[in-house]
């Protein structure tokens, strides 16, 4: 049976805030609640405080100093040169050196293009003491002498303190390549060991080394690396023959009727997963299942509005996640290739497009 009362007293709490909100807005119209958001405008100025003759007045000074102006000259009111643009390189990674690991390998990620990086690249080499016996900048490749000979250099390569004649041949090889974030540098290091001394350049090839002391002494080095170059970035010095390591993007956005349509990525596979996965959480696209043997995400890509209940949801949490869009890594040919579909049952804002355009962003 229903309390006639009550209910008379639930529409009096519903309409009450309504009630309040028109009546202040409808005396502010009429003017009975007076503005005084333009009362600046016509305040007198206040006078000047004076101290006691003698006194010190050097802490006296306006809370928000306004700048003088001559408006007989409008000269003044434009700088005097054009400044210069904000470096955008600031807003990529939180940190300009950060030691990164995957699958064994191990780089240093900096936030810099590597026609800046090399002249400090070669310059740590000599002032550890490896000096460099062969470089090629088109490759971003830096050799160094050989350890075997210098107390310093075998200290640093981890080499015996005691030398011997038919020990290896060892040598540090340094690589700067283009990181996959636009206007970023990965930086590896190779600890090689030869039965002779090179006569040239030693071809690069990929690290699998899984040596746990090699791979501890390599973080060191890159750690020491990039303490190195955090002292020198006031340095203006730049590479010409190493800007041409930046000629070609890891990442691409592939697009058809103005719709993208896939993520092109020249990576190795376990690097791509790794980024993917990074930049779908990034994105806030919150990933429900992934199987990484078949190479797909299961995400939930949904606006802010479209996971929050309605205002008389009271009695409900978050709306639950769902499977909304589904994210695979193809391989075709030389690259891999990133895709996005969206899900019949989802009928929101967002479609595979805007999820590929959106990763793409925070992939490069």
């Amino acid at each position: 049976m229903q309390v006639p009362g009550r209910a008379r007293n639930t529409k009096t709490f519903l309409f009450r805030p309504l009630a309040g909100l028109l009546l202040a807005s409808t005396l502010v119209g009429c003017g009975i609640l007076e503005d005084r958001s333009q009362r600046y405008v016509h305040a007198p100025e206040g006078e000047p405080i004076n101290v006691p003759e003698g006194a010190d007045d050097s802490r006296l000074s306006q809370i928000m100093p306004v700048r003088s102006i001559n408006k007989d000259d409008s000269r003044r009111l434009f700088p005097s040169s054009i400044p210069r643009p904000p470096d955008m390189t600031s807003e990529i990674l939180d940190q300009n050196y950060v030691i990164e690991e995957l699958d064994g390998r191990v780089w240093l990620l900096v936030n810099e293009v590597p026609g800046r990086l090399w002249p400090v690249a070669s310059a740590w080499m000599n002032d550890a003491g490896l000096g460099v016996a062969y470089d090629n900048p088109q490759l971003g490749i830096l050799q160094s002498e050989l350890a075997n000979f210098s107390k310093r250099s075998r200290d640093m390569l981890g080499l015996a303190d005691d030398p011997v004649a038919q020990e290896p041949r060892v040598l540090l090889q340094m690589r700067l390549a283009p990181g996959i974030r636009r206007k970023t540098t990965e930086i590896r290091l190779r600890i090689l060991e030869l039965d002779d001394a090179p006569e040239g350049l030693v071809a690069w090839q990929s690290d699998q080394e899984s040596d746990t002391r090699a791979q501890s002494r390599k973080e060191a080095l890159l750690a020491e690396l990039g303490e190195f170059m955090k002292q020198r970035e006031d340095s203006k010095s730049f590479s010409r023959a190493a800007s041409g390591m930046v000629a070609q993007p890891l990442v691409r956005l592939l697009s058809e009727d103005d719709q993208a349509i896939a993520v092109r990525v020249e990576l190795d596979f376990g690097r791509t997963w790794a980024e993917v996965n990074r930049s779908l959480e990034e994105i806030g696209a919150d990933i429900q299942d992934l199987n990484r043997s078949e190479r797909w995400f299961h995400v939930d890509f949904r606006t802010e509005d479209e996971r929050t209940p309605g205002w008389f949801s009271w009695f409900s949490n978050k709306a639950e996640p769902r499977h909304t869009h589904t994210v695979n890594i193809e391989q075709r040919e030389d690259a891999l290739f990133v895709t996005a579909e969206r899900l019949d049952s989802y009928t929101g804002e967002y479609s595979a497009s805007d999820l590929l355009t959106q990763l793409f962003e925070h992939l490069y």
